[in-house]
C-alpha cells in the first residue's frame, strides 16, 4: 500500500486539466481497465481480495508484460512502472504535467499520483473512482492511515447506499459528505443538477477528479459541514454516507463526526425534512446508540422530522467491544504500541460507559417528504440477506404507505390486488399430516421477506390477480370454508394491510 498524503489539494492531479482527464479516460478504456476487464484479468478470487485491501493475489496475476497488467500495477496497486512500458499506452506527458502520474527515481519509471479504481455503473457505465493512494476500499477496511483528511474510495457502505437510493429522474440532488464522489456520480445519471458538499476540501477535489475521469457532468461542489453550505436550498433527493462512527474525538474526517455519540446522525436526519421538496427522498446510512433503559426504536424514531414518512432498517448490531475493535483496526491502532492501543481502547469504552451505551446499531434511514397529517414511520430490524439494488423496492414501499393511508377498511375491501412477483408459498408441518402447521409466504426478490399467514390469508393471496375485489374474494373464501362472510370481512383487512405494507400484495387500479 502506498503512503497516504494529507497535503493540500494542490498536490493532487489538477482538476483544471479536462483534456488530460479525457485523454487518460480514453486510454484506460482502450486497454480494458474496467470492472469487467479486471475480473477477467485477475480472476474472481484476486478481484475479491482487492475489496478486502489485499493486493498480493493481484500482484501475482499481473506479472505479465501486457498493457493492462502495467496499468493495473500503476493505478490500482501503486507500483512503479518503467516509463517505456506505458509510453505508448497512456498519455504520459499530459499525465505527468497534470499530476495523474509522477516520476519515480531517476525518471525511468512513473508512479500514480492517486488511486484509480474502475467501477461499473448500474447500466453498464465504465466509471473510475479516485481516492488517496492505498485507499481504494472505503470503510473499516484496515486502511491504517492516521492522516485526518485522507479520502477513501468505494467500500461496502458506499455501494449499499448507492443500491438503496431511489433513482427516478429529478431536477436536483444533494450528496452531503461526498468523499470520493461516488454518490454524486450516481446522482448525475438521474438528476439535472447535482450539488456535492464536504467538510474536507481534499474530498471535493477528489470528487471533481472522479467525475471528470468518469466522463460525467460537473457537480456544484461546496465546502462546509452538514447543511451549512446549502442552508437556503431544497432538493428532490438527498443522500449521505456521513462520518457516522461513534468515537471519542474526531481523528479521521471521513468517519468521525466530531459530535457526541450519535448526535451527527440525529442532526443530519432532523435537518433533512425542511430541505426536501414535496415528494422528495432523503436517504442515509447511520449508526445509533443502544442505551440502557431506552428502546433503540424509540430513539431513532424521535429523529424523524415533521412532515416526513420514514422507513428505518437496522441491519446490524455490535456490542461496544466489537464496535471499538472494528474502528481501532480501521485506523491501524492494532499495529501500534500495545500500551497506546490499550489506552485508545479504554477511551472508547469510557465514552460508551459514560453514556450508558451497551451496543451500536447500523442501518438505513429513508425519509420521504409528504406533509401528511399522520406520517407513516416504520422502524424494523432486518439483518437477513437482501437483493440489491433496492431503489425500486424503497420507492414501492412509500407508494404503498400512501395507498394504505388513504384507504380505510371499506375502501380496502373494494380494492383490487395482485400477488407480487417472485412470491412463493411454503407449508410447514409434520410429514404425512393432513393440514400444515404453518403457511409462509416468502419473497425471492428485494427484501426477501417471509411472513406467516393463516389459511384464509394464504387462499386470499393465492387468487389475487387483480380481477376480483378483495371483498368478493373474501366472500368466496367464506362460502368455501363455511364461515360468516361478515365476520371474515371484519378481521381480514388487518392481514391485507400487512401483506400490502410488506410488498407481498400490490394494489391494482380498478
Amino acid at each position: 500500500m502506498g503512503d497516504v498524503s494529507n497535503s493540500s489539494p494542490s498536490s493532487l492531479p489538477s482538476s483544471d486539466s479536462p483534456d488530460a482527464a479525457a485523454q487518460l479516460r480514453e486510454a484506460l478504456l482502450a486497454v480494458d481497465f474496467t470492472a469487467d476487464g479486471l475480473l477477467e484479468l485477475l480472476g474472481a478470487p484476486a478481484y475479491a481480495a482487492l475489496a478486502r485491501s489485499e493486493t498480493v493475489p493481484a500482484l501475482r496475476a499481473t506479472r505479465g508484460d501486457g498493457a493492462l497488467e502495467a496499468v493495473v500495477r500503476l493505478f490500482l496497486l501503486q507500483q512503479a512502472v518503467p516509463r517505456a512500458r506505458v509510453e505508448g499506452v497512456l498519455p504520459v506527458d499530459a499525465c505527468l504535467e497534470s499530476g495523474w502520474l509522477a516520476e519515480d527515481g531517476d525518471g525511468d519509471g512513473v508512479r500514480a499520483g492517486v488511486d484509480v479504481r474502475p467501477y461499473g455503473g448500474p447500466d453498464g457505465e465504465d466509471w473510475f473512482v479516485v481516492s488517496d493512494l492505498g485507499c481504494a476500499v472505503g470503510g473499516a477496511g484496515g486502511i491504517g492511515s492516521r492522516d485526518e483528511g485522507v479520502v477513501l474510495g468505494v467500500g461496502g457502505a458506499s455501494t449499499t447506499l448507492a443500491g438503496i437510493t431511489v433513482r427516478t429522474p429529478v431536477a436536483s440532488a444533494l450528496d452531503l459528505g461526498t468523499g470520493s464522489g461516488i454518490q454524486a456520480l450516481h446522482a448525475a445519471q438521474h438528476a439535472t443538477r447535482v450539488t456535492a458538499t464536504d467538510l474536507n476540501p481534499r474530498a471535493l477535489h477528489m470528487t471533481r477528479l472522479t467525475l471528470a475521469l468518469s466522463g460525467a457532468p460537473e457537480a456544484d461542489l461546496r465546502e462546509g459541514s452538514l447543511f451549512a453550505p446549502v442552508a437556503t436550498e431544497t432538493y428532490d433527493v438527498i443522500v449521505s454516507n456521513p462520518p457516522f462512527v461513534i468515537s471519542p474525538g474526531a481523528r479521521l474526517t471521513y468517519r468521525d463526526g466530531g459530535m457526541s455519540g450519535d448526535d451527527l446522525c440525529r442532526s443530519l436526519v432532523q435537518g433533512a425534512g425542511e430541505r426536501l421538496n414535496d415528494g422528495g427522498y432523503a436517504q442515509f446510512l447511520a449508526n445509533w446508540q443502544h442505551v440502557e433503559g431506552e428502546e433503540w426504536q424509540d430513539r431513532v424514531r424521535s429523529w424523524v422530522p415533521r412532515g416526513c414518512d420514514a422507513w428505518i432498517v437496522q441491519r446490524e448490531v455490535q456490542d461496544i467491544t466489537q464496535y471499538a475493535e472494528l474502528w481501532l483496526r480501521d485506523a491501524g491502532d492494532h499495529r501500534t504500541d500495545p500500551a497506546e492501543y490499550a489506552a485508545r481502547y479504554d477511551a472508547w469504552l469510557d465514552e460508551f460507559e459514560a453514556s450508558g451505551t451497551r451496543a451500536v446499531g447500523f442501518g438505513w434511514i429513508t425519509l420521504r417528504r409528504t406533509g401528511a397529517a399522520e406520517p407513516s414511520v416504520t422502524v424494523e430490524e432486518w439483518p437477513h440477506p437482501v437483493e440489491q439494488p433496492l431503489g425500486e423496492v424503497v420507492r414501492g414501499f412509500f407508494e404503498r404507505q400512501d395507498y394504505l393511508r388513504s384507504h380505510d377498511d371499506a375502501a380496502l375491501l373494494a380494492g383490487h390486488f395482485k400477488l407480487a412477483d417472485a412470491v412463493v408459498q411454503e407449508q410447514v408441518g409434520l410429514p404425512g399430516a393432513e393440514d400444515p402447521e404453518h403457511v409462509v409466504l416468502r419473497q425471492h426478490r428485494g427484501m426477501r421477506r417471509a411472513t406467516q399467514v393463516d389459511t384464509v390469508g394464504a387462499g386470499f393471496a393465492g387468487v389475487c390477480d387483480g380481477t376480483l375485489s378483495a371483498g368478493r374474494i373474501i366472500d368466496a373464501i367464506a362460502q368455501l370454508v363455511g364461515e360468516d362472510p361478515a365476520l371474515l370481512r371484519e378481521r381480514t383487512p388487518a392481514q391485507i394491510r400487512l401483506l400490502v405494507e410488506q410488498g407481498f400484495l400490490e394494489p391494482v387500479e380498478g
